[in-house]
């Protein structure tokens, strides 16, 4: 598998980034349907083997133990220099508000507790999970940028805001000659195209590589759009929150995603991952796995090239909604 630079910086990712939210306690947190380490541990290998070198967690996923697990497995697996490790900061952990937030003390707090679960000295990737209201954004900046200086962290990112926040986020680092966001994760899928109006032509403005999460929404886009038949549409409340009110517009997309699948022999994973990689400015896709086949049809997908006429099939459907965070 190749690398791809991630915008302009020189932080080179895989083609396919392995979302590690699925892996940590089912007892901790509020991701009932995650894997335990045990579980966790074959899909974090069989990523390596296939030439995934990116994984992304948070601190919050499972109360710290998808980091916890994470850390141990690329420690088994792999050479640190090998991989890119990134991690988030600002949901609070355990219910303790004050693990959350982009303050100055708990941005220098929490990342030396990730640093500390993950087993590693520094993390490729550190990012805001959220955009902070009650902080300012100089303070959030001047804090990222102590951890960078500090070697703890050799890049920074964002997640999920408003394109005028980010966009003052950066102006607040250029003003002060701290270190910039080099990227944004952001929700991007067929049927969540509101960051193409504003945030992605941003992005590539700005040199800003784009690693959007849930590019199969949830796994909606895997199976008739109305399929409510595994075990996480129960138990993961932002299934109902993100795609909750289906639109004729998602069934008709989940429809014609099924009937290029069909046609060119190939699961709708395949063509959903294709259609978000063959977007301008997406420089690789966030793909969870809890299955084998998972990560068979993430790399599969590299090698699919959708046609102009199945594109105009897949987007055409399409109907402004509100984007969510």
């Amino acid at each position: 598998m190749k690398t791809v630079r991630l915008g302009t910086s020189d932080l080179e990712v895989s083609e396919i980034i392995l979302g590690c939210m699925s892996y940590g306690e089912p007892s901790h947190g509020t991701h009932p349907w995650s894997l335990p380490e045990d579980e966790s541990r074959p899909f974090i290998q069989q990523a390596l083997e296939a030439g995934i070198t990116t994984f992304d967690t948070a601190n919050m996923y499972s109360d710290g133990s998808s980091e916890e697990i994470v850390g141990r497995a690329l420690a088994d697996f792999a050479r640190r220099e090998d991989v890119v490790i990134a991690t988030k900061v600002f949901f609070p952990m355990g219910g303790d508000p004050s693990t959350g937030g982009l303050s100055a003390a708990n941005i220098a707090r929490q990342i030396d507790a990730s640093l500390q679960r993950l087993g590693t000295d520094y993390v490729d990737l550190y990012q805001i999970h959220r955009w902070d209201p009650d902080v300012p954004i100089g303070e959030t900046m001047e804090a990222l940028d102590a951890v960078v200086q500090s070697g703890k962290a050799r890049f920074i990112g964002a997640s999920s805001m408003w394109t005028w926040q980010l966009a003052q986020a950066q102006h607040a680092a250029d003003l002060n000659g701290r270190t910039p966001f080099v990227s944004m994760q952001d929700q991007y899928n067929l049927v969540q195209r509101e960051e193409e109006r504003e945030m992605h032509p941003f992005c590539l403005d700005e040199g800003i590589g784009v690693i959007p999460w849930s590019p199969l929404a949830r796994g909606r886009l895997t199976r008739d759009w109305d399929d409510a038949s595994t075990s996480r549409s129960g138990t993961d409340h932002l299934i109902k929150r993100f795609y909750g009110q289906a639109e004729e517009s998602d069934r008709a997309i989940a429809a014609a995603v099924g009937s290029i699948a069909e046609a060119r022999g190939v699961s709708r994973a395949q063509v959903a991952l294709a259609w978000v990689r063959q977007q301008e400015a997406v420089t690789a896709p966030i793909v969870g796995a809890t299955k084998p086949l998972h990560l068979d049809d993430a790399i599969a997908s590299l090698d699919l090239v959708l046609d102009a006429d199945e594109l105009k099939a897949l987007e055409s459907p399409y109907v402004p909604r509100n984007p969510e965070f």
